[in-house]
């Protein structure tokens, strides 16, 4: 039986999901045992969540066009100080919008520098796109810590609202809420658990949506233009392809699935600052769609959570001492010698796409032998 088993799960897919699995479990009995605070628990879900949205948007751009975008950060940022601008109390521009309205506020601000930056850069060759989107993602940061008139600068954007707050059902649900039976609690679940579990919800169903609006558009025509692109642009252009149009229309969708995971940061943490923007981000994001598979929107998912692991797996291990205070450095050294690893062990990702590229219809139940 070939490694891809169209019929069923591949090995290495079963061990992906008994590793997740096994982690799951750790994580809850941490909670049953009150090793672990419910709230920050769900806290780390969203922040996952927000990390899978930016690998899948990079994907999108990287995985299926082949394009180098170094720019993650500042379209993370746009949507983060998009949305926060227009609601947060103590924003210098407005403030007091409903966060519904203030997403295609971010989400608009990111389609258009993406266009701005990709209509001259896409018609080049690779090296000119990684350029300026480099460039571009310190101008960013840089305007919004310098511009403080607009952006508040280095005090950073405070009182955002949560993303529901104003919504008839889910704002009156942000408070502590207690089940009684006859008279007697049986259970209780503090503010910040209940706010941090709609937080989930709400990334959760973002998060499967776009996966599922890029698991189609991947098997589509279109994303097999981009294949061909990523592979052989010359030959996407001798078949009649309009190549640039392909591009840019990735570039714009990894853009603005970058600001979406921006949007959801601000209405998680209720603060940006120019902070959130440092070209670290960009380097996390790049090394999960590397980790997870080039190509494959699981393996960003899966990347995703992996440096999210990292980040607070470190972190935790130097606040109980298995770590020495100021060990935060070794953060990066783990990522480093992940990547090592994983390249060296599976050069093409943990969960490389290509069951992503074939449609349920086609497998037919069957079995490769």
């Amino acid at each position: 039986m070939s490694t891809l088993d169209v019929g069923g799960y591949s090995p290495r897919e079963k061990g992906v999901a008994g590793l997740l699995g096994a982690l799951a479990a750790l994580l809850l009995l941490a909670v049953i045992t009150g090793f672990l605070a419910p709230a920050y628990l769900l806290y780390l879900v969203g922040l996952s969540a927000m990390y899978m949205l930016l690998s899948m948007g990079l994907n999108v751009q990287w995985g299926y066009g082949g394009m180098i975008n170094f720019s993650v950060a500042a379209f993370f940022g746009l949507g983060a100080y998009g949305t926060a601008l227009l609601t947060a109390s103590g924003s210098p521009i407005s403030g007091g919008v409903s966060p519904i309205v203030a997403l295609f506020g971010g989400l608009g601000l990111a389609a258009v520098l993406a266009v701005i930056i990709g209509y001259p850069t896409l018609k080049l060759r690779d090296d000119y796109l990684a350029i300026a989107s480099l460039g571009l993602a310190e101008v960013v940061r840089i305007f919004i810590l310098n511009e403080s008139q607009w952006t508040a600068g280095s005090a950073g954007l405070t009182g955002i609202p949560l993303f529901f707050s104003d919504w008839p059902v889910l704002g009156d649900l942000t408070y502590p809420y207690v089940f009684n039976v006859g008279g007697t609690s049986l259970f209780y679940m503090s503010q910040s658990v209940v706010t941090s579990a709609l937080n989930v919800v709400l990334v959760t169903v973002i998060v499967a949506a776009v996966y599922l609006f890029l698991r189609r558009i991947h098997q589509s025509p279109w994303g097999r233009v981009l294949r061909t692109i990523r592979t052989d642009e010359d030959l996407a252009e001798t078949l009649g392809k309009n190549t640039f149009a392909f591009k840019m229309q990735a570039f714009v969708i990894g853009s603005l699935i970058m600001a979406l995971a921006g949007v959801f940061y601000s209405h998680l943490v209720l603060f940006v600052s120019p902070q959130d923007l440092q070209p670290i981000t960009t380097f996390y994001v790049w090394v999960a769609v590397i980790l997870g598979g080039t190509g494959s929107d699981r393996g960003a998912m899966l990347g995703g959570f992996t440096i999210v692991a990292i980040q607070q797996g470190t972190r935790f291990m130097t606040d109980t001492g298995a770590l020495p205070i100021g060990a935060a450095p070794l953060r990066l050294m783990l990522v480093g010698l992940l990547i090592i690893f994983i390249v060296r062990l599976r050069p093409e990702g943990i969960l490389p796409p290509e069951r992503e590229l074939i449609w349920p219809d086609s497998l037919g139940g069957g079995r490769n032998e």
